[in-house]
């Protein structure tokens, strides 16, 4: 809380902001652009768009504040060189998935370090983490699974009626023949 003192007004209000963002969202990972074109961090910036990933490069000073403020000091250790942060604030696994896709025709952007639901990991865990369902697919499925008795039951029932209503047809095409005779 001292160290916020000591900066400048408008750039208190960053570290607020940014902080608060650190919080809020569901993942963030740090990443080292440099080497990127600019044709290729629009490319990345664009993917992460389409995915509701929000990607902001960051003044370490300034993310080092934020990291602290929100109880991440665990990230200050890889605030150093070029970095940029990619938030996952609907789908935490959404910025490994852009991230992925996107290192496989580009040598960068390089993973530092990642919090996931709260937890620090390492670069090395990024796959692992592309790998997981989103919450949406975790809530279908999860739908699905509810749904297949209650499926059943309703077929089971349907079938009972049907076959209730055959009877009845057979025995009233029965007694119509049998009057007819």
């Amino acid at each position: 809380m001292e160290q916020t003192r000591t900066v400048r007004p408008d750039k208190a209000e960053a570290v607020v902001k940014l902080s608060e963002k650190l919080s809020s969202a569901k993942s963030v990972f740090l990443t080292d652009y440099s080497g990127l074109t600019v044709e290729a961090m629009t490319n990345l910036r664009r993917n992460f768009r389409k995915s509701n990933v929000e990607y902001l490069v960051g003044k370490n000073t300034l993310v080092r504040l934020a990291a602290e403020k929100a109880g991440y000091q665990t990230l200050v250790p890889y605030l150093e060189g070029p970095t940029a942060l990619a938030f996952g604030m609907k789908d935490a696994g959404a910025p490994a998935k852009v991230i992925l896709d996107f290192l496989k025709t580009n040598p960068k952007p390089a993973i530092k370090a990642i919090i996931f639901e709260g937890q620090f990991f390492d670069a090395k865990q990024t796959e692992q983490i592309s790998k997981l369902p989103s919450r949406e697919d975790v809530l279908a499925q999860l739908v699905g699974t509810l749904n297949a008795p209650l499926y059943g039951l309703v077929n089971s029932l349907q079938g009972i009626v049907r076959n209730f209503v055959y009877a009845l047809q057979a025995v009233a095409e029965k007694k119509e023949k049998a009057a007819t005779q």
